[in-house]
């Protein structure tokens, strides 16, 4: 999408945003914590056999190339793989450790649309089972298992996951197993994703899960609104996590902060901690930023920040559910601009459903340290919803400075079984979140 399609105010935003950046010099980053690499060796795809046209398969070219890689003799120094200017139709295929796999302008992977062939793996240890069905799970269009020290970067060049098959079984109850994702690192370390398209996944578009060092930046992320749980990217089990600078327009939440599901997630006990998710914009029929709903292995120290929202369902979604257990905390939540959305902030108790009936229903998650600053929307339906559990209210709540117009009349608050405290709140919240001038509220505590 052009930024001449956005609303005017987003635009507006953009240009206030730059003029700020360009007064106070390079704006704070964190990308940092995983630095690009140089790499002294280069393969070119196209010299195993690959050819750009859209039709030729080369999954072989792709594995006999990752294949040279993975057996170099200085295999630590790493080699780039750069795909050229054309579409490449392929299965899905392995990464490895030491490689960069470089997309240059106009250059396309695209997965073949060839449901009955594509390989099934084991399911994820904290989630039991498929996230929509029993069992296995179809592996990701590219995926990457226990490595280390892997780019994928280019010139804006696109990942596509020709997804429309896979959605529509979802629609028509067809699906056998759980659908692929467009990309997932699993148990790796040092991973950075920048200046590349991604697009049409089938499910969650980018998912790291139980991974340590992981930067996303300068990446755009596409689906249709109406495409299923096509998530932008999910952070799961997973530290270290850096987000930033991108624009993220799918059918689900852009951003989704997980850590496991029910009991198998409580079992696994590795929770998602240390993450910071930085100027994002985007629009999403659901959330724009996330936390859950599955939260079974705890989620902590997140902050979120300089985050532009139009066209949505809520602006920021922190979920669980009985059953979940785990701990949410630490949460930071400051800069967000909202056009045009259904609900501004909701933190909700009964979200999520369950991976079988062997949940422990006794198993209540602890909601807890949640500090939501600095929110502006326009054309917001209502303020906010923050709904906690009867025998675990969310506690430790702060809003402040957060003012949201309506398109009829002011938006409402609706709260229940939460503890609290708000300031410079507009429309006026809701009781439960009283003042901070009242019992050294929580707001007045933050530093």
């Amino acid at each position: 999408m052009g930024i001449s399609r956005l609303p005017i105010s987003v635009f507006v935003f953009f240009l206030l945003s730059a003029h700020h950046h360009l007064s106070l010099g390079d704006p704070i980053t964190c990308s940092g914590i995983v630095p690009m690499k140089h790499r002294s060796q280069m393969l070119s795809i196209s010299d195993f056999g690959a050819v750009g046209d859209g039709t030729t398969l080369n999954t072989n070219a792709f594995n006999a190339a990752i294949d040279r890689i993975r057996n170099a003799k200085n295999v630590s120094v790493g080699t780039l793989l750069y795909v050229p200017r054309g579409v490449y139709l392929t299965q899905s295929f392995n990464l490895t450790s030491h490689m960069t796999l470089y997309l240059a302008h106009g250059a396309v992977i695209k997965a073949l649309q060839d449901t009955e062939k594509w390989p099934l793996i084991d399911p994820l240890p904290s989630y039991g089972r498929g996230r929509e069905r029993p069992g296995q799970r179809y592996i990701s269009f590219i995926h990457g298992d226990g490595l280390t020290d892997v780019v994928i970067t280019g010139k804006n060049g696109t990942i596509d996951g020709a997804g429309e098959p896979w959605w529509n079984m979802w629609r028509h109850g067809t699906l056998k197993f759980t659908r692929p994702g467009l990309v997932e690192f699993k148990n790796s370390t040092d991973i950075l994703i920048s200046h590349v398209v991604l697009q049409n996944s089938p499910f969650w578009t980018l998912h790291p899960v139980y991974c340590s060092g992981v930067v996303v930046h300068h990446v755009t992320i596409l689906a249709p609104t109406d495409s299923p749980n096509t998530d932008g990217i999910d952070p799961d089990s997973s530290s270290n996590v850096c987000i930033e600078d991108s624009y993220i327009s799918t059918g689900d939440d852009l951003v989704a902060v997980k850590s496991g599901w029910d009991e198998y997630g409580i079992a696994y006990n590795r929770p998602s901690r240390d993450i910071t998710i930085r100027r994002i914009t985007g629009s999403s029929p659901f959330a724009g930023i996330a936390i859950g709903s599955e939260t079974s292995g705890g989620i902590q120290n997140v902050t979120v920040e300089n985050i532009t929202l139009y066209n949505s369902g809520i602006g920021v979604h922190i979920k669980t559910n009985i059953g979940r257990g785990g701990s949410i905390q630490g949460i930071t939540v400051s800069g967000v601009h909202l056009e045009k959305v259904r609900t501004g902030i909701k933190i909700s108790g009964d979200t999520g459903d369950h991976p079988d009936d062997k949940f422990n229903a006794s198993a209540l998650p602890v909601v807890r340290g949640i500090t939501i600053k600095n929110v502006w929307g326009i054309k917001v339906e209502r303020a906010g919803m923050v709904q906690g559990l009867k025998d675990a209210p969310f506690t430790n709540l702060c809003f402040s400075n957060v003012t949201f117009t309506g398109t009829k009349g002011s938006p409402i608050w609706k709260c229940s079984d939460v503890v609290g405290a708000a300031e410079k709140v507009n429309p006026t919240a809701c009781p439960e979140l009283t003042s901070t001038s009242q019992q050294g509220g929580y707001c007045g505590n933050q530093t």
